[in-house]
């Protein structure tokens, strides 16, 4: 039995980057295709948002003295490339797969419909949300917790690269840090924990959506969560 039956998978842009950090590595990205298999395999319906920081950043363009929305649209475009290389791994293992992008690219992806999304859930394909929400301002986190509540979705998955939870401050750089076991969404909003953006924390509190923040670089995690085993952070409830 699993716990959760209609998923949306937030996977990184970092996460397909390996350990270098930047670009697509066939290697990982083959290793995580194979973990979703093995989910699609147990039924379960699943969506996936990629992000697209092991290409481009948003934040970053701007930076440079780029304009915003300018660097946005880069950012979006990147996420196209990842949810390419993802369903191009996932079909070669037989998973069927839709990429449906936010701004229209009839050539190489579906427009984004919900209906359809839906649809092509239920026949038991795996769908990639890519370009983002289609507006600047607005991270892959947000669009993560967007597709979610229209889709209907029972839970997102935050894959974590790296990091196996939510914790007081960066375990990475902090040794005392202690991990979570379980928050509300308003104490993410709280405490400022660096989950995702407020956007995407009051999107998913006020939908009710729960979250599990998990590492994605543990064999069969993604299957462990679907399967209600308790790692990570979970993320739910307002109080």
């Amino acid at each position: 039995m699993v716990k959760y039956k209609r998923i949306v998978l937030k996977v990184s842009g970092e996460a397909l980057a390996g350990k270098e950090g930047f670009g697509i590595k066939p290697p990982v990205i083959a290793d995580i295709a194979k973990e979703i298999k093995a989910v699609h395999d147990l039924g379960v319906q699943i969506a996936i948002v990629c992000g697209g920081g092991n290409i481009w950043r948003g934040e970053t363009g701007a930076q440079m003295g780029m304009e915003r929305a300018q660097a946005d649209y880069m950012g979006m475009l990147a996420t196209v490339m990842n949810g390419l290389a993802l369903q191009d791994n996932l079909e070669s293992l037989g998973v069927p797969t839709r990429v449906q992008t936010s701004i229209e690219m009839r050539q190489i992806a579906e427009p984004y419909i919900r209906r359809k999304a839906v649809r092509h859930l239920e026949k038991g394909r795996v769908v990639i949300f890519a370009g983002g929400t289609g507006n600047p301002y607005f991270s892959t986190d947000t669009t993560a917790a967007l597709r979610a509540a229209e889709i209907d979705a029972d839970v997102i998955l935050m894959a974590k690269n790296g990091v196996d939870g939510v914790y007081n401050a960066d375990p990475n750089k902090d040794q005392s840090a202690t991990k979570f076991d379980s928050l509300t969404h308003m104490d993410i909003i709280n405490k400022q924990l660096n989950v995702m953006d407020s956007t995407a924390s009051t999107l998913s509190m006020d939908n009710d959506i729960p979250l599990v923040v998990f590492n994605l670089n543990e064999a069969n995690n993604i299957k462990r969560v679907v399967e209600g085993e308790n790692i990570g952070t979970t993320i739910q409830g307002r109080e």
